[in-house]
C-alpha cells in the first residue's frame, strides 16, 4: 500500500497536478486506514528501571527510576542540556543509546517498538510538516498513518482540530507560507484527534500565547481523565491535575528515582 501511495503521489507531481487535487487525495486516505499496527492489551503503564542515558560521551540522566500509570503525567524538569529531549527520545523507543530497563505494558519495549509506536504520540522540537501541503492536508496524511478508527474521521473532525489551535482559516494555505509558530501549531492539532494511550511531548507550549495554553492544558487534563498517560517537558508553569515533576538533575545527584 505504501508502494502505491509514493507511485500515485510521483504520477500527480509529473503530471502536475494542483494541490486541490492532492488534497483530494489525502484526504481520501482517512477512509482507508489500513494500518496493521498492534497495540498491547490491559491497563496502560510505563516503568523505567535504573535507566541512563548519554549524548555525545556525556552521561546525562544516570539511574532513574520512574512509574507511570494510567490517568497519571510526568512533567520532566532540568535546564538546558540536562537531558530531557534525549530521555523523550529514549522513551518514545526513537533512540537505542541507553541502559538499563524501560517497560511498556510491562514489556521491554526493546522487544515491543511497534507496539510502543502504536500507543504512543511523540511530539518533539521540530513540527513534522511538508512545506508544500496544507494544515489540513498534513494532518489528513498523518491521520492515515497513525489513526485506527472504524469509522473514517471527516474533513469536519480535522478542521475542527485545527480550529482548536486557532488555524481553521489557514487549513488549506501550503505550510511554507505559514510562520514557524504555525507549523507548531499543526503539531498540536494531532492532540485533538489522537487515539493514543501515551503522549510523550517535548516543549509543547512554546509559541503558543496565553489562551492557547489554557486550551491545551485543558486538552491533557482530559487525556489523563480518560486513564491515559503523558510525559511533557516545559519551562512553563502547568495547570493540571494529576501530574509530579522530576527533575533530572537531581536525579542524577542522587542517581534515584523520581
Amino acid at each position: 500500500m505504501v508502494l502505491t501511495f509514493y507511485q500515485r503521489l510521483i504520477e500527480k507531481i509529473i503530471n502536475d497536478q494542483s494541490l486541490a487535487i492532492l488534497s483530494e487525495y489525502f484526504l481520501s486516505t482517512v477512509a482507508s486506514n489500513h494500518s496493521t499496527q498492534a497495540h498491547l492489551q490491559g491497563e496502560a503503564s510505563l516503568v523505567l528501571d535504573a535507566v541512563s542515558c548519554e549524548r555525545g560521551e556525556r552521561l546525562l540522566v544516570e539511574h532513574l527510576s520512574l512509574t507511570v500509570t494510567a490517568g497519571q503525567g510526568v512533567r520532566i524538569e532540568g535546564p538546558n542540556g540536562s537531558g530531557k529531549t534525549t530521555l523523550l527520545r529514549v522513551l518514545a523507543g526513537l533512540s537505542q543509546q541507553y541502559s538499563g530497563m524501560v517497560s511498556w505494558c510491562g514489556n521491554d519495549i526493546r522487544q515491543a517498538r511497534a507496539a510502543l509506536a502504536a500507543d504512543t504520540l511523540y511530539i518533539g522540537h521540530l513540527a513534522g510538516v511538508k512545506a508544500l501541503l496544507s494544515p489540513l492536508e498534513n494532518l489528513a496524511w498523518w491521520v492515515s498513518l497513525h489513526i485506527q478508527s472504524s469509522e473514517p474521521l471527516s474533513k469536519a473532525s480535522l478542521l475542527n482540530a485545527l480550529s482548536q489551535v486557532g488555524l481553521q482559516r489557514f487549513a488549506s494555505t501550503p505550510c511554507y507560507q505559514l510562520s514557524a509558530g504555525q507549523q507548531r501549531r499543526i503539531a498540536l492539532a494531532r492532540l485533538y484527534l489522537s487515539q493514543h494511550r501515551l503522549w510523550i511531548l517535548d516543549e509543547p507550549f512554546t509559541a503558543i500565547d496565553i489562551d492557547g495554553v489554557t486550551l491545551l492544558e485543558q486538552r491533557i487534563a482530559e487525556h489523563l481523565a480518560q486513564g491515559n498517560m503523558a510525559i511533557i517537558t516545559t519551562h512553563q508553569t502547568m495547570k493540571i491535575d494529576g501530574f509530579r515533576s522530576c527533575a533530572l538533575d537531581a536525579v542524577k545527584q542522587k542517581a534515584g528515582g523520581c
